[in-house]
């Protein structure tokens, strides 16, 4: 982005329109005079600097292209001794010596330089005072990456973004908006997806409408338009409070190209907090799986895409038959407008939902009262706390699951243990234990067809090894020996630490 006094718009017609550029030339000039004044001081490079604004047809157009490079480049403090140092050094002998006229200042250097290690100087020490003033630094290096073409570039979309700063709703009208709602999503902006004939349409809530955080979020909702540029067909409509004067801004694909390189400015922080907070999620070992891209839910008349789904998988599952969805959306972000609107939304759907709500929003029993989930956050949200209601809501999935168990149950398995059967249900183990398995006996803590305790027994017999039975009853899938042998009526006799026999009760 540009700084608001390096706005170039047209007002013309009642609009809001970017004054984009192609002036390849200019750019050139500006990127030498940086290149050309690596080594000097930045005043010398500001005083270059204002004879290219002097000399161009619009003196922010020049600006504009020197605040991109110079966010780039690199300024250091080059001083013999460090300048605190040098000045403390000074003070003290100018205080000793009693400076009033230039001889006695030079006197105060000399002496003040003598204080420090080596051969310093009394020049090098005056010249190192004042050497971590800003325009005394040091130009040292300009970013390679800069060509006039990409600087130009560069410019028109950091114009559109600075154009966007002021507005208060944003439309991007696309084909296939995913990119898209995926950055929206990612930098926190409020936003809803309408359903159009052309596709999808998002609407953004612009920075100008919030009551509080403006500048960080302006700076967030300024770097979505890179997102909607991205893609072959957009068309992007912005109301603008021009100080006060609502105007239209209209821009579409082909108004400017999207450069190749990142902004060093535009920090990828949004994946970081997405992949702290699944690292820090994941390794606690839950029955719940993080979904970093959910589903597009219906909502009345609007879309919705929550932030996140926890997907519920009872453990020991193999199937889906015992999975669920619990979506997780977070408000932050707001205007009374906005929650009035989220609060709608999720009147108007049917799915699970955990909402993380800001406490300063004070909605979190209106949250309630529609039968969702609520975790208030201040600042940050906390992975224990949304543990703490996945908790609940695994509870709640379990009562539900068990109320639909039949009352008789007929695995497929020949054998299978309750703990399994129980996870393919999506329940506890003693959700099922008092149902009815007339296929099955119950065995211990399995399930096992009459037909199976029938060949083990002819298997097995008294007087073999206990591991020569376990082998056995391995092979058809029973690894509680104790309770078969019992069932079958047999007992182990151990024999010291050699193992056991298998002898008759």
């Amino acid at each position: 982005m540009l700084t608001k006094d390096l706005l170039r718009v047209s007002r013309a017609g009642g609009g809001y329109h970017p004054q984009f550029t192609d002036d390849v030339a200019l750019a050139a000039r500006v990127l030498g005079t940086f290149q050309g004044h690596v080594g000097e001081a930045r005043s010398a490079l500001r005083d270059a600097l204002e004879d290219v604004e002097a000399d161009a047809a619009d003196f922010k157009l020049a600006r504009g292209f020197a605040h991109l490079v110079e966010r780039d480049a690199t300024f250091e403090v080059e001083a013999a001794v460090d300048p605190g140092s040098a000045r403390r050094a000074a003070f003290n002998a100018a205080e000793d010596v009693g400076v009033v006229d230039g001889e006695e200042r030079e006197r105060a250097l000399d002496a003040a330089a003598d204080r420090f290690p080596g051969d310093v100087t009394a020049d090098e020490l005056a010249a190192s005072l004042y050497a971590d003033r800003e325009r005394r630094e040091v130009l040292v290096g300009v970013d390679a990456r800069w060509t006039p073409e990409e600087l130009v570039a560069q410019y028109n979309l950091s114009l559109a973004q600075t154009a966007l700063f002021d507005a208060t709703e944003v439309r991007v009208r696309s084909a296939d908006p995913r990119s898209l709602v995926a950055a929206v999503k990612r930098l926190g902006l409020l936003y809803e997806v309408v359903p159009v004939d052309a596709g999808r349409e998002v609407v953004l809530t612009g920075p100008d409408a919030l009551f509080r955080n403006t500048r960080r979020y302006g700076t967030r909702f300024a770097r979505v338009l890179r997102a909607a540029a991205r893609t072959d067909d957009w068309r992007l409509e912005a109301t603008v409070d021009d100080r006060g004067t609502e105007r239209s801004l209209e821009l579409a694909a082909g108004d400017f190209d999207v450069p190749d390189t990142e902004p060093v400015a535009e920090a990828n922080f949004d994946s970081g907090v997405e992949r702290k907070f699944a690292a820090r999620f994941e390794a606690l070992g839950l029955n719940w799986d993080l979904v970093r891209e959910p589903d597009v839910l219906a909502a009345g008349d609007r879309l919705m895409v929550p932030d996140f789904a926890f997907e519920y998988r009872p453990a020991g599952s193999n199937s889906s038959g015992g999975t669920a969805r619990v979506y997780f959306e977070i408000m932050g972000f707001w205007t009374p407008e906005y929650v009035e609107k989220k609060l709608d939304q999720l009147d108007q759907t049917d799915e699970r939902l955990l909402v993380a709500v800001d406490a300063d929003l004070g909605v979190g029993e209106d949250i309630s009262a529609r039968d969702h989930r609520v975790v208030e956050y201040s600042g940050s949200v906390r992975p224990k706390d949304v543990v703490h209601a996945l908790r609940d809501l695994e509870a709640d999935l379990v009562a539900e699951n068990a109320a639909d168990v039949p009352d008789e149950l007929v695995p497929e398995a020949d054998v299978v243990s309750l703990a399994d059967l129980a996870a393919e249900h999506g329940v506890s183990e003693a959700a099922i234990e008092d149902k009815a398995f007339p296929e099955h006996d119950v065995v211990g803590r399995t399930l096992v067809r009459p037909g199976v305790l029938d060949d083990v027994a002819e298997d097995i017999e008294a007087g073999m090894s206990l591991s020569a039975v376990e082998s056995a009853l391995d092979n058809h899938g029973l690894d509680d020996a104790s309770a078969v042998l019992s069932r079958l009526g047999y007992r182990v006799e151990w024999e010291g630490l050699d193992g056991g026999t298998l002898r008759d009760v």
